[in-house]
């Protein structure tokens, strides 16, 4: 494979209408998930991509392996809960912004995924693992995994890449949140904070020196996501902005950042020079943003390509400092 991730997948219900949820009446079922949505984007732009987690023995669950399986992404080490349900969720439907999402998760079958999941020779056979830190937030026994598969696999001499994903509801504490997400960036290669997560994460408010923060801990390259500004990126060696798109309108934000670590990491491992590599991240997250569900937006190769083509030297020029 060329990348494998782990963490846990939902049914989404979407809302048709606008408003509160718990007036809503009309939903749309969906897949959701951050690990998830980067597995598909990889496989959609023609990569080998694997995603570990549990499922339940449900109606749920059955919908999230045959989604992956109609998307191409490897599901061998998904493991079968028979104790355990799948977790879903209901996010409200909005004309622009973040919609209200309330999840129903707590105990879920993925969050039992433990070390004694883990299979040494299937994340062996991944070039690289994209983690990111909601799995970290789920349960003692999903952060073991976690430590455990990273461990792994910077021990192999893969590397990886790490989406801090901040999900503050599911901490006990912001301390906490701060001090465990840290510890595995430090450990990962390539980070991709927001900039209101790096901001949070390193206490400095300028990408400059939220880059400095990781990149003094013995991280090889930070990217700032700055929504629709674009992204800022900084290495030992170069550092520079990458404009975002413009689009015609903003549906929904959620997927986005997801939808940039494909690019950006589908970039590196295809040896784009940083830069490039940030400018595709931008491309995903544009299109992204452009559809309600979370992955539904994430193109394939021939519409990355045109999109990219159509805006190229004039949106999405680069501007190294």
């Amino acid at each position: 494979m060329d990348v494998v991730t782990f963490g846990e997948a939902m049914v989404m219900f979407v809302a048709e209408e606008p408003g509160s949820l718990q007036k809503v009446s009309r939903f749309q079922r969906a897949l959701a998930g951050a690990e998830v949505n980067t597995a598909i984007g990889f496989a959609r732009l023609g990569l080998k991509s694997g995603w570990v987690s549990k499922v339940g023995n449900d109606v749920f669950g059955n919908y999230i392996l045959e989604q992956l399986r109609q998307e191409q992404v490897n599901i061998e080490q998904v493991h079968i809960s028979a104790s355990f349900a799948t977790g879903f969720q209901l996010k409200a439907k909005v004309s622009e912004g973040d919609p209200e999402v309330q999840y129903f998760r707590k105990h879920s079958a993925a969050s039992h995924l433990s070390v004694a999941d883990f299979d040494e020779a299937y994340f062996r056979s991944a070039k690289h693992l994209h983690m990111t830190g909601i799995p970290l937030a789920l349960s003692s026994s999903m952060r073991e995994f976690a430590k455990h598969a990273q461990s792994f696999m910077r021990k192999e001499g893969k590397t990886i890449s790490f989406d801090p994903n901040l999900r503050p509801a599911l901490w006990t504490t912001k301390g906490e949140m701060i001090r465990v997400v840290n510890e595995y960036a430090f450990k990962s290669d390539y980070v991709l904070p927001g900039i209101e997560e790096g901001k949070l994460l390193t206490g400095y408010t300028k990408p400059s020196d939220i880059a400095d923060f990781y990149l003094k801990r013995g991280v090889k390259l930070v990217v700032i996501k700055l929504g629709s500004k674009g992204a800022f990126y900084k290495s030992c060696d170069e550092e520079g902005y990458v404009p975002g798109y413009r689009v015609s309108k903003v549906v929904d934000t959620v997927g986005a950042g997801d939808g940039f670590a494909v690019g950006l990491i589908s970039g590196i491992l295809e040896g784009m020079p940083v830069f490039q590599a940030v400018m595709r991240g931008n491309a995903i997250g544009a299109l992204a943003v452009q559809s309600i569900g979370d992955s539904d937006g994430y193109p394939n190769r021939k519409e990355l390509d045109s999109f990219m083509q159509k805006y190229h030297g004039e949106d999405a020029a680069c501007s190294v400092q």
